[in-house]
């Protein structure tokens, strides 16, 4: 039993260790970006809970309820109406772009290149499609306008959520990005290798991968070696 004991311990210690946020500063107070897991992070500042992308219930048991939900697609790894119900409070606004509303039929609908205003927090929807790839010829896994990356603003501050996508034009042309969360797994996305390349020709000051399952993130920060940005690494599937 002590051993059981011991196991649980450090099973609880790994799980609270995958929720560790990081802090950064804004004119507007501290702002706290935590992984959960894949695609799936928490935004909380000014008193105000963002869950993005929250998929799987139980991920969810000990975190507030979100005041907003932002969602970028309808794939299964970034929509879960199951937990959407499950989290969501009184009063929770959820944005998305509109493919979402046959599931959720009360999202508040933001489309590629329009920007929404949210109690101290600026929302501007990016295109995120695939270039190139797809589960056969003349079909793309993610087509362009169907899906939203997003570039939230808070206290001047501006972080950038990738979605799915590859290194698309409208990436690289983004500026003034201090903290970026990109994507990166084949098939569905791009490798490594291609994000870092990406990711070099925007330049945030710090990039997450994220959305990297079964990736080689070596690749990734071998790619941005010497450019400035600084490469934070998360295990966003401890769980």
């Amino acid at each position: 039993m002590k051993a059981v004991a011991v196991l649980l311990s450090a099973g609880l210690i790994v799980y609270g260790a995958a929720r560790q946020g990081d802090v950064f500063n804004t004119s507007a107070g501290p702002l706290k970006i935590t992984p959960i897991q894949h695609a799936s992070l928490m935004i909380e500042a000014g008193g105000k809970v963002i869950q993005v992308d929250p998929v799987n219930p139980p991920y969810y048991k000990n975190l507030p309820a979100p005041d907003l939900i932002l969602i970028t697609d309808i794939h299964g790894d970034h929509l879960s109406a199951p937990t959407i119900g499950a989290i969501r409070k009184p009063g929770t606004v959820i944005v998305a772009p509109e493919v979402v509303v046959p599931t959720v039929p009360d999202t508040q609908v933001i489309a590629n290149g329009q920007t929404k205003k949210w109690n101290d927090f600026t929302i501007e929807a990016i295109p995120m499609y695939n270039l190139t790839r797809g589960p056969k010829p003349g079909q793309l896994f993610h087509d362009k306008g169907r899906g939203n990356g997003y570039v939230i603003t808070y206290g001047g501050k501006r972080i950038y959520i990738s979605g799915d996508t590859e290194g698309i034009p409208e990436m690289r042309g983004l500026r003034n990005i201090d903290v970026a969360f990109v994507c990166m797994n084949l098939p569905y996305t791009m490798p490594p290798n291609e994000a870092a390349e990406a990711v070099k020709a925007f330049h945030p000051a710090v990039v997450y991968p994220y959305h990297y399952r079964g990736s080689d993130l070596k690749d990734f920060e071998e790619g941005l070696k010497g450019t400035g940005i600084e490469v934070r690494i998360r295990d966003w599937y401890a769980n």
